[in-house]
């Protein structure tokens, strides 16, 4: 039975560079998506978190390193992958948000 979301990523590099995280973070990553592919906005926290104006963030962590992923919904049941990085810092950096978020309307003007 196919789930009722359709995930994909803005472009390779994307899905790249997560394949690239930590095995035990990529797991916390592949269950997340897992859920948000079969529940898309009801997951909530402490998986996904609301960034405003139609933004969310996915909240993989392990034990030893905390990612993130920003994602968005669009028409159809479709999720958008915008952009992720592992966190060195407690903040989520300006620079990765904004990237997100310009990704973010070049997706919805289509």
């Amino acid at each position: 039975m196919p789930l009722p979301y359709d995930i994909q990523y803005f472009n390779p590099g994307v899905q790249a560079e997560i394949e690239r995280w930590p095995a035990d973070l990529l797991a916390s990553y592949a269950r997340l998506i897992e859920l948000l592919a079969e529940y898309g906005p009801e997951i909530g926290m402490p998986y996904s978190k609301a960034m405003g104006q139609g933004l969310f963030e996915l909240r993989p962590k392990s034990s030893t390193t905390t990612g993130r992923a920003f994602f968005t919904y669009l028409v159809g049941q479709r999720i958008v992958i915008l952009h992720a990085f592992i966190k060195k810092t407690p903040r989520t950096p300006i620079r990765a948000l904004e990237l997100a978020r310009k990704r973010q309307k070049a997706v919805q003007r289509g």
